[in-house]
């Protein structure tokens, strides 16, 4: 008897490049996400890692190459394709990005509203569970300003569920957060991963969550403007000789944090 194929990775990029005018951030990048894996986007400041998840999520068009999203391209599909791409993938933006004058509730009732045709009734009972998905149960109707900024983080991350997606795309997720506070938000990304078997690319630059959380990263290079590495992090620190790769992810001159991970 034949094993079954494997499932189709949930993104797959291919000989991308992209950038602004006619700075070009990377190209040929390659790679694909699996069903339940979870990425990491590294590399140091300014080589274009919050600019890729513009790319991936529809924000900014590629200057080459392909976007696949379950198997479709997502910059070749039409108006009506790419809207239903959109509604398979989530996004957490840098800060949370929660709309300040609506509740918790609202802000992810929101693409409820713009992508479903639920009745408001409907629409908070979705928003309420996803907010207990994150550990925000009984906090519908507080405004953002009334909570803590680990709360916000998983309030966002619930408005990034709404949908309820196949792969959620999270910028700088810990950034701003104490050790406790960031440790716990590594916990959630990996109980939605095994509860919900839902994929992650994330962009952060926090070694202790790099090396708790990540199955594999991908290493843009600044210089090069490519990508020069992949894989798991502790192989990749061990094994590699990329001297930037290995600064990185051994904290550089602040020493000590990867090592301790390990």
């Amino acid at each position: 008897m034949s094993s079954a194929s494997p499932e189709p990775p949930r993104l797959a990029v291919d000989g991308l490049a992209y950038g602004y005018d006619r700075r070009v951030l990377q190209e040929d990048l390659t790679f694909a996400v699996a069903p339940g894996e979870v990425l990491c986007v590294i590399g140091g400041s300014g080589c274009g890692k919050s600019t890729l998840l513009r790319v991936l999520t529809g924000l900014l068009p590629p200057l080459a190459g392909t976007v696949g999203i379950d198997g479709q391209d997502f910059w070749a599909a039409d108006a009506t394709e790419r809207e239903a791409l959109i509604r398979r993938f989530g996004m957490m933006y840098q800060g949370g990005a929660l709309w300040t004058s609506m509740t918790l509730a609202e802000n992810v009732e929101m693409p409820l509203a713009l992508y479903t045709g639920l009745d408001p009734r409907g629409a908070a009972a979705v928003a309420a569970y996803k907010l207990a998905l994150v550990g925000l149960a009984g906090f519908e109707d507080f405004l953002p300003a009334a909570i803590s900024g680990g709360m916000a983080k998983r309030a966002a991350i619930a408005r990034a569920m709404a949908l309820d997606p196949s792969i959620l795309f999270l910028d700088e997720p810990s950034a701003g957060l104490d050790p406790v506070t960031s440790h716990r938000l590594d916990d959630l990304i990996l109980d939605l991963r095994r509860t919900l078997s839902m994929s992650f690319v994330i962009v952060t630059h926090e070694l202790a969550s790099i090396f708790r959380i990540a199955d594999r990263v991908v290493y843009l290079d600044a210089g090069t403007h490519t990508m020069t590495a992949i894989g798991p992090p502790k192989q990749l620190l061990a094994e590699s000789r990329d001297a930037d790769l290995v600064a990185f992810l051994s904290g550089g001159e602040s020493g000590g944090a990867a090592g301790a991970a390990r």
